[in-house]
């Protein structure tokens, strides 16, 4: 699928732009950043056992955030203010979250059209980023290496397990959250780890004593699981 509006940088993991990769990390920012914002959490993990690794930081596109009084910034999907009454549900932008769900997955499909089999491929995302991972990952058709959700939550909880894809009902996921995060709370984060593990899904679940961010033991701990899930390099 051509995505010729998404903007997207690219780096390869051993500094390299001529090696030919041999796994490909898909990073979804979060609300108004963009694809530069994890290039620097990229420079921190090593991941020279796998063999040179092809980062890819799409821009989401610009559009008004209602949360924001309509602003417009870069948003993979459109964010509500929260009911005052605790009894109505979230509102969610489906249409939105949907849309940027066919942007990813023709992320994950030109990264297999350029040699880099969807086995060889982690989707991993911040916040929004982190659910349109879960959003579009889940519902993938291709078997994917794994899926990291930092910072954000399981969209669309309610219609996950009848839309989810069978590729990837056991594909691990790294989920790591701030225990005193205020953007999305941990109570949130957890919520969506148990809908997960309710559908079968292998979670491994991690919380920092950190708020809405990322720190170093963190990255620590998703390099390893990175080295894990992606193997060493392939025959």
């Amino acid at each position: 699928m051509n995505q010729p509006f998404l903007e997207v940088q690219e780096l390869i993991s051993d500094g390299n732009a001529a090696a030919t990769p041999v796994a490909s990390i898909i990073v979804l920012h979060g609300l108004g950043a963009d694809g530069s914002d994890f290039v620097p959490i990229a420079h921190e993990l090593d991941l020279s056992a796998i063999g040179p690794v092809r980062f890819v930081f799409p821009s989401a596109p610009v559009r008004p955030v209602t949360l924001n009084n309509g602003y417009p910034m870069r948003a993979w999907y459109d964010i509500h203010p929260p009911s005052t009454n605790p009894a109505v549900p979230r509102r969610e932008d489906a249409a939105g979250l949907r849309a940027s769900q066919d942007l990813v997955q023709g992320l994950i499909d030109r990264e297999i059209t350029r040699g880099v089999p969807a086995h060889r491929m982690v989707l991993m995302g911040f916040s929004q980023g982190c659910a349109m991972t879960l959003m579009t990952g889940l519902r993938a058709p291709q078997r994917l290496a794994g899926l990291v959700g930092l910072s954000g939550y399981l969209p669309m909880a309610e219609t996950t397990a009848a839309e989810r894809g069978e590729a990837n009902r056991a594909t691990p996921i790294f989920l790591a959250h701030g225990e005193h995060d205020p953007m999305v709370t941990i109570d949130r984060a957890t919520a969506s780890r148990d809908a997960l593990l309710t559908m079968g899904y292998s979670v491994e679940w991690h919380a920092y004593p950190m708020e809405h961010s990322v720190c170093g033991e963190e990255v620590d701990d998703l390099n390893a699981w990175l080295l894990r899930v992606l193997g060493a390099r392939p025959a």
